[in-house]
C-alpha cells in the first residue's frame, strides 16, 4: 500500500485510477501484480526498475489530460476559453 500511496511514483496515479473504476481492494491486488510482473522482469533480463514517473498518463495522453480538465472546470460552472501560449 505504501507504493501505491506515494503520488509521485507511477504506482500511485495508477491505483487511484483502478480504484476510482474497481475499488481499493481489487486496485491494491492490481497494483502488486504489476509490482510482481517488473520484479521478474528485472530479475529475467537483469535490468533496473526505470519509473515511468507519476505524470506518465498526461504525458502518455495530453489532449485527454486537457479535455479532462476543461470538463471539469466547466462542471464546477466555470467558462473556459483555451489560448495557446508561445
Amino acid at each position: 500500500m505504501a507504493c501505491a500511496q506515494n503520488p509521485t511514483t507511477y504506482l500511485g496515479p495508477r491505483y487511484r485510477r483502478i480504484a476510482s473504476r474497481r475499488g481499493p481492494q481489487k486496485a491494491n491486488v492490481a497494483i502488486q501484480h504489476k509490482m510482481l510482473v517488473a520484479i521478474w522482469h528485472m530479475g529475467m533480463t537483469g535490468t533496473l526498475y526505470d519509473d515511468p514517473g507519476s505524470d506518465f498518463y498526461t504525458r502518455l495522453h495530453p489532449e485527454r489530460a486537457k479535455t479532462r480538465a476543461v470538463q471539469q472546470l466547466e462542471t464546477m460552472v466555470y467558462q473556459v476559453t483555451l489560448d495557446r501560449v508561445g
